[in-house]
């Protein structure tokens, strides 16, 4: 997947129109969403379900937020937290995995990240979100980005990228 430019902020009506290509490419496909998001706290989910209809291609979310949640609900290996952390690629690739084992669903996104404004380090600062794609049975599909703005600008922007790379996932 190539790298993106950083989006201007989306509007809730971008996210929406998002959103509504997303339903349209899965009802194509006749796929199946699960989500599974630690910074943006169910905002993909939210965005998804806002859309009439979703019922038929979003199957359901998880909002892990703490380590503990992303081990027990998602199966995220402690190993992998302990030595990448939560805000790594390799989480994020468990957790898309964990989602797809879990909900049964055809494809998921997962999201985690540090949208400030405390929390981040050199090595890892504020604004650094992790994100993984992966359709069943597929290759998991990870990146790393580096948001500018405050909290909700993070978060949203964050949102954005989950459901381009959907739509990337999917060739549209």
């Amino acid at each position: 997947m190539p790298q993106l430019t950083m989006p201007p902020l989306p509007s809730e009506e971008d996210l929406t129109q998002l959103a509504q290509r997303l339903g349209a490419v899965l009802e194509h496909h006749g796929a199946c969403l699960t989500t599974a998001e630690s910074c943006t706290g169910g905002w993909v989910a939210q965005c998804v379900t806002a859309v009439a209809g979703s019922s038929g291609w979003f199957e359901c979310g998880y909002v892990t937020y703490s380590n503990r949640s992303k081990q027990h609900t998602l199966k995220v290996r402690p190993q992998t937290l302990a030595q990448y952390g939560a805000v790594s690629e390799a989480t994020v690739a468990a957790m898309a995995a964990g989602a797809l084992v879990q909900s049964g669903a055809d494809c998921a996104v997962a999201v985690s990240g540090i949208a400030g404004p405390g929390g981040g380090s050199a090595e890892k600062p504020v604004g650094t979100v992790c994100f993984a794609w992966q359709r069943r049975g597929g290759r998991c599909v990870v990146r790393t980005e580096h948001l500018d703005g405050g909290r909700r600008a993070i978060r949203c922007r964050s949102v954005a990228i989950a459901l381009t790379g959907l739509l990337e996932l999917y060739g549209d």
